[in-house]
């Protein structure tokens, strides 16, 4: 998968953002500041960077204006906003940003938008080999929202294809409901690649919901997480 800089001055959105990529896939990176994305983008050579616009040092534009007369700008970047004017958006694009995204972020927009752009980069790099569409689940939640829950789920154990498991029915209701409702989501976190935007699609539950009943059901959020190259 890609190397990917999240730079944000908020703490909450690094964080939730690293978390959601990260269920993705991705290696990223945070950066709380301009100074720190200058590092960051030497040292972690980023496939792609989500830059908020408005933080307290040097301002995002800023930056980009940087990269882009230095030569750095090597790499499709985001920019990112919930106060950035229609003007702002416009001159971010022309220096060389590849997007806009106006917060909150949906996860559907956020997880498109990091298709395109790496979709982007590949072409680039590789212009003789297609690239097919990016397929995104589709979601309402924002990043906000997500912060209450919207954490990466490791790999559940697979039950096989048949999907089949034998239950002890002599035991209390409450019980073996929660056995059976343990076994369906360790099936369809291991069918689906540990994937929580897929399962929460797949089970018709909100993303935060079901992060929440994971936990209650005492899945292990350790276990066999998948790691990437």
């Amino acid at each position: 998968m890609a190397n990917i800089l999240v730079v944000d001055d908020e703490l909450g959105i690094r964080d939730l953002l690293s978390e959601i990529l990260n269920d993705e896939g991705h290696q990223v990176e945070l950066a709380e500041n301009a100074a720190c994305a200058r590092l960051a983008r030497n040292r972690f050579r980023p496939d792609l960077v989500l830059l908020d616009i408005w933080m307290p040092d040097t301002d995002g534009v800023t930056l980009l204006k940087e990269w882009s007369a230095t030569g750095l700008l090597t790499m499709p970047v985001i920019m990112m906003s919930g106060h950035a004017t229609i003007d702002t958006a416009v001159e971010a694009t022309k220096i060389g940003a590849m997007s806009f995204l106006e917060k909150p972020i949906t996860l559907q927009k956020l997880l498109k938008a990091v298709d395109q752009g790496l979709a982007r980069e590949t072409q680039r790099a590789t212009p003789h080999r297609p690239v097919g569409p990016s397929v995104v689940p589709p979601s309402d939640l924002t990043v906000e929202a997500a912060m209450t829950g919207g954490l990466a789920l490791p790999v559940a154990q697979d039950l096989g294809p048949s999907g089949r498991q034998v239950f002890e029915l002599d035991q209390p209701l409450r019980e073996a409901r929660d056995e059976f409702e343990k076994a369906y989501f360790e099936f369809h976190l291991a069918k689906e690649g540990g994937s929580m935007t897929r399962v929460a699609e797949k089970t018709g539950l909100e993303r935060t919901h079901l992060y929440r009943k994971l936990k209650q059901l005492g899945v292990d959020l350790t276990r066999n997480k998948k790691g990437y190259a």
